[in-house]
């Protein structure tokens, strides 16, 4: 594959670059290093120039003399010409659509292949201005000068963060994203398969099945289909009845039901609940023309092999215990579950970047910090197979948006034809999969129209009329093909009140009623480590606050003589600036003046533990209201992972290198989890035991209350008692004044409280309590910290060798959220980050993947803070 590089402004100018394979960008092929330094601004040139993409092949026309010959593209971003030995086959407009083109008259035994890609930017643009020709706008035009991004990101069926967004860079990269193949045959074959399971009685699982083919000729068909189901099924399952009945060209679907007995099945279970067992299925199918059957050399086979699991899950809006509103909430397998988990962007703002490798880091993250939900967020792309194969075997529910995200649409036929062959396309491709639980046409649209977020209140009814017409009477209308009574009813957008949005057509007064469906909440004017700001509402999709990657991920983004304020300043996208990060910071921690040379570092440090801590107080607050009237039944944190080096929501920067937000979600997203929420208008704490497991041991529980001094090591005081937990629910166990805790020599200023859940000795659950700000304590001292690397092994792995280091820490008073961090470009993982050491010694295990065993790691290699470290 060559590239070519046609400068729209400046023609004379070409560059090309032999001997590519595909997947390929116009970044990962001429500017790879965009998300270094400033080259999000400086290589932005790129997205202003048409590219042509070229590839001469052979293939031996006398082979292959017969049947169709499709040329099958998965993946064009995205405005695009496509000739074939200089003969047009025909355009491509939506990056989300597989195109295939009849080729069989045209292909020689020496071929030349040209895709042209216009720019991205330029087309955009294009498009805006023949609707200000026709007096039309579709707001919003362009992004927040913070994004440094570009305009008209709504015009193309195109990833819209690619454009720019809060968390990431404008990189609106153009090329052949997915791979290009030749597809032989004759008369037709499997394009995807949708299968539908449901319970159908006590005895028998049943699966409706769907196989969706593509026919390359203009004529009806027949054929045979069969079905392999070796762990579920004694004997293949063979649907003749197509062999006389003619297969429509125009919509050709073979559909039948198949029966399992319900002793073949192990059920599907999501994260945390049971197994993700999956049973391969492999169809083939033979198709010919006319009456008399295929002929005996011809090459007529077609197969597909995917895997299923079989769980029930239903979307349960029913009216409310407390008497207002819908509940919104999620039953698998007839046990109500609270969702917990994250938003997922893309793993790289280059589509054409994205590996297997980042994708199983990042879900199996997910797994590790007990997610049992991920929601892929509608202004990104609808993800690969493997993300959604994985997903399906860790065991983690995907809420799919469809990929519309925060703008009003166009609606001429044009953009709504490719729509609707996108939304076909990719609702049968990821429907059959277990983790899919409950597709949503957009994100946010519905709260931007009503709440005018794009100035769309001038022309009120003519939005209202475009947005239904887009998500109701295409996106919507094209879902149904693969809904079923079995399968939770799409959502019309995120947030919404649900099925409480149709009496008002799906445009609610407010989308973000706490009564009903899903809410999106953010508010940095007050402090995140306070519950009481949080509303209580039914299902949270949305929340988060920001912080900064580690210090070495920033080294390894910048130049040598970037100023790091200058480029963390740079690449802070949110309109409100770092403003709302250093309020949350200051609250709380012991700020250096921004003229201190620590004050880089500590912003860094303690933005993670701002975000970590607010995170925490939230989720923990959702968590807690599942069992009361309003039950509060889900909350999925934004966002998991990042696209370049930046403040952002993230939990896991761009490296897969976990900030603190996601060691401190692996415990406050644990199973059984012992929460302490502060309520203000009593100055108490409410004590709550969660329990997400649906059995378990409640026996030898307690809690134990230390009250421990900034100034001294171990507990000074304890209070214990007996608890039981209940089983996937919450255990309301005591509200405790805060003078019953701190009493005679323990202050809010000089004492801190550790609550623990036990059974017997052993420590299950732990949380903490500042009655004050950190900065204000008093006995916080330098806490004599000294660490050594105390162990090191090394495994041999396929790929690299797999380190193991365990770092014994020190102190001699206590140490104050002590953090770790590697300074070596490898991902790595702690046994935990971010904690509080109150005992004279603590290990902690570092776990890395590097070439080679790395025997020379030195003290030097290992960042270690305390807050201990900046007070003044």
């Amino acid at each position: 594959m060559e590239v070519h590089q046609q400068n729209a402004y400046v023609p004379w100018r070409t560059l090309t670059i032999a001997n590519q394979t595909l997947p390929l960008g116009i970044y990962s092929a001429f500017a790879p290093q965009v998300l270094d330094s400033y080259n999000d601004v400086g290589l932005r040139y790129l997205a202003y120039d048409n590219f042509t993409f070229s590839n001469f092949f052979q293939f031996d026309v006398h082979h292959f003399n017969r049947g169709h010959i499709n040329l099958t593209f998965h993946g064009i971003d995205t405005v695009a010409e496509i000739r074939l030995n200089h003969q047009l086959l025909g355009r491509a407009d939506n990056m989300f659509v597989r195109y295939s083109y009849e080729v069989s008259s045209l292909l020689q035994a020496e071929n030349f292949l040209e895709v042209e890609i216009q720019s991205p930017v330029v087309a955009a643009l294009a498009r805006a201005n023949a609707l200000k020709e026709a007096n039309k706008s579709v707001p919003p035009e362009c992004p927040n000068e913070r994004y440094h991004g570009e305009c008209h990101m709504n015009m193309l069926r195109k990833m819209q963060a690619s454009f720019s967004w809060d968390w990431g860079p404008a990189a609106p990269s153009a090329g052949i994203w997915k791979k290009v193949e030749l597809e032989i045959y004759e008369v037709a074959v499997i394009r995807e398969v949708d299968v539908d399971v449901s319970r159908v009685n006590s005895s028998h699982w049943n699966m409706h099945i769907r196989c969706f083919l593509d026919a390359g000729g203009g004529q009806d068909f027949n054929g045979r289909l069969v079905l392999y189901a070796v762990e579920l099924l004694d004997r293949p399952v063979v649907v003749d009845r197509y062999a006389m009945k003619n297969i429509s060209h125009l919509a050709p679907v073979i559909e039948f039901h198949q029966a399992v007995p319900i002793g073949k099945v192990v059920t599907w279970w999501p994260n945390g609940y049971g197994e993700q067992k999956l049973y391969p299925l492999h169809f083939t199918l033979k198709t010919w023309l006319g009456p008399d059957g295929p002929e005996v050399r011809s090459k007529t086979k077609s197969h597909k092999s995917l895997r299923v699991g079989f769980r029930t899950l239903e979307l349960v809006e029913d009216p409310a215990s407390d008497g207002v509103g819908n509940t919104f909430l999620f039953r698998v397998n007839g046990v109500e579950m609270f969702m917990k988990g994250s938003n997922y962007i893309p793993s790289h703002i280059l589509p054409e970047m994205q590996t297997n490798e980042q994708i199983a880091h990042l879900l199996r993250s997910a797994k590790e910090a007990h997610m049992n939900m991920l929601r892929v967020w509608g202004g990104g792309v609808y993800e690969s197979d493997y993300f959604y194969q994985l997903a399906d075997s860790l065991g983690l529910l995907i809420w799919q948006d469809m990929m519309f995200a925060c703008a009003m649409y166009p609606v001429d036929g044009e953009f709504l034809s490719s729509v609707r062959e996108e939304v076909r396309q990719n609702a049968m491709r990821l429907s059959h999969h277990p983790s899919v639980a409950i597709f949503v046409t957009n994100n946010e649209n519905e709260a931007a129209l009503v709440q005018n977020w794009y100035g769309t209140l001038f022309e009120r009814d003519r939005f209202e009329r475009e947005y239904r017409e887009l998500y109701l009477a295409n996106v919507i209308h094209e879902l149904k093909l693969v809904s079923h009574s079995s399968r939770p009813q799409p959502l019309v957008s995120s947030p919404s009140n649900g099925k409480a949005s149709e009496p008002d057509k799906y445009i609610s007064s407010n989308p973000q009623d706490n009564q009903n469906g899903d809410v999106h909440f953010y508010d940095y004017t007050k402090d995140g480590w306070d519950p009481g700001i949080f509303p209580r509402p039914r299902f949270v999709s949305e929340f988060g606050f920001q912080s900064f990657p580690g210090g070495y991920a920033w080294q390894r983004s910048k130049d040598d003589d970037d100023d790091l304020l200058g480029l963390i300043t740079h690449r802070q996208h949110h309109p409100l600036g770092n403003v709302p990060v250093i309020a949350l910071v200051e609250r709380h921690l012991p700020l250096p003046l921004p003229e201190d040379d620590n004050y880089a570092e500590a912003l860094i440090y303690f933005s993670q533990i701002a975000q970590a801590m607010a995170t925490k107080v939230e989720t923990e607050l959702y968590r807690s209201l599942r069992d009361t009237p309003h039950r509060t039944m889900g909350a999925l944190y934004w966002q998991l992972n990042d696209v370049w080096v930046a403040p952002s929501w993230s939990s896991i920067d761009f490296y897969g290198n976990w900030k603190l937000l996601h060691y401190w979600a692996r415990d406050f997203l644990a199973p059984i989890s012992i929460v302490a929420l502060y309520e203000k208008s009593t100055d108490s704490l409410n004590i709550s035991l969660i329990c997400d497991q649906l059995e378990v041991d409640a026996r030898k529980l307690n809690v134990v209350a230390n009250v421990h001094l900034w100034s001294q090591l171990l507990p000074r005081q304890s209070t214990s008692w007996d608890v039981t937990l209940r089983p996937n629910g919450v255990q309301y166990d005591k509200v405790i004044a805060i003078s019953d805790l701190l009493q005679g020599e323990f202050t809010r200023t000089n004492a801190f409280l550790e609550l623990q859940l036990r059974r017997g000795q052993d420590v299950i659950s732990r949380t903490h309590f500042f009655p004050s700000s950190i900065a204000g304590a008093v006995g916080i001292e330098d806490p004599g910290l000294e660490f050594e690397i105390a162990s090191r092994t090394c495994l041999n792995t396929t790929n690299v060798v797999r380190n193991s280091v365990s770092i014994s820490i020190q102190v001699r008073r206590p140490a104050v959220f002590v953090y770790l961090e590697l300074l070596k470009p490898y991902r790595y993982t702690l046994s935990e980050n971010g904690f509080m050491q109150t005992t004279p010694m603590h290990v902690v295990y570092l776990t890395f993947d590097a070439p080679s065993c790395a025997r020379l790691l030195r003290k030097s290699d290992l960042r270690v803070l305390t807050v201990n470290d900046f007070m003044r």
